[in-house]
């Protein structure tokens, strides 16, 4: 909920406790108003959550590993967050492999690298191997923020947290980190909490069976700037005032992009 749109319902309400006051119940009026003063300034804080990607626009096109031509993209509008690196291992040993297919964008067009993981077999490798592996997506130029793609089992939780700490380290200090995120990870469990980075996307496409994205039970903080989705598998509804990411099945179009655009001005 935007401040604009919340304003007038926190005056609505003061308006009807001056009127109990008014009437004699005084008393309390008084711990009324001292409980909405403390609701007021909780969904405040709550609402006023900084904008993990400053000056980034609220509109990002994911662009995967395959040609992708976007000359039609307006910077104003859109940023787009390209696959840079994957990073995948085997039975401990990391293959780095880095994005061998064309991204065509305008001059200025706001970039993010994202870096997808990849667990196979065997044990885990060592966090900080992939974190340097990761780390490299940073070196493209004009890059704006990077993003980790990882698909996170129960027994990886633990290795994932400290990989993320080796390359929060690994980074320039002002380059934004942010990571996608399971819509279960948002709503039902809360274990991405206290990672080091300033955004999670909750991806509300692709889910498991029985699985469903409600915008109402995100709880945890770091899910609640931005929004996951695809132009295949739109939800009948989402939560507004998110950064919107839009995955696309196929190479971007002019006409998908415009769609993608009027799906944000929707849901803005």
């Amino acid at each position: 909920m935007r401040a604009d749109s919340f304003m007038p319902r926190v005056q609505a309400a003061t308006r009807r406790i001056m009127r109990a006051t008014h009437r004699g119940a005084r008393v309390r009026s008084g711990w009324i108003v001292a409980a909405a003063a403390v609701f007021v300034l909780a969904v405040a804080v709550r609402e006023r959550r900084p904008d993990p990607l400053p000056g980034f626009p609220r509109l990002v096109l994911w662009a995967w590993e395959r040609p992708e031509r976007l000359p039609f993209v307006d910077p104003r509008a859109a940023g787009v967050a390209f696959l840079a690196r994957t990073v995948a291992w085997h039975d401990g040993v990391v293959e780095s492999r880095p994005r061998l297919q064309p991204l065509v964008v305008p001059p200025a067009t706001p970039l993010m690298a994202v870096v997808r993981l990849e667990s196979g077999r065997g044990p885990l490798p060592d966090a900080s191997a992939v974190a340097h592996e990761t780390a490299r997506a940073a070196e493209f130029p004009g890059l704006r923020a990077l993003q980790v793609d990882f698909d996170a089992r129960l027994s990886e939780r633990a290795w994932y947290r400290a990989m993320l700490g080796h390359l929060r380290q690994a980074l320039p200090p002002a380059l934004p980190l942010g990571i996608t995120a399971l819509a279960s990870w948002c709503q039902d469990d809360d274990w991405i909490g206290g990672l080091p980075v300033t955004d999670a996307v909750p991806m509300a496409f692709r889910m498991g069976p029985g699985e469903a994205f409600v915008g109402a039970r995100v709880r945890e903080g770091l899910c609640r700037s931005s929004l996951g989705v695809a132009t295949d598998e739109l939800p009948a509804s989402a939560p507004r005032s998110r950064r919107l990411y839009v995955f696309h099945p196929r190479p971007w179009t002019e006409a998908a992009y415009r769609g993608a655009v009027e799906l944000a001005r929707r849901w803005r």
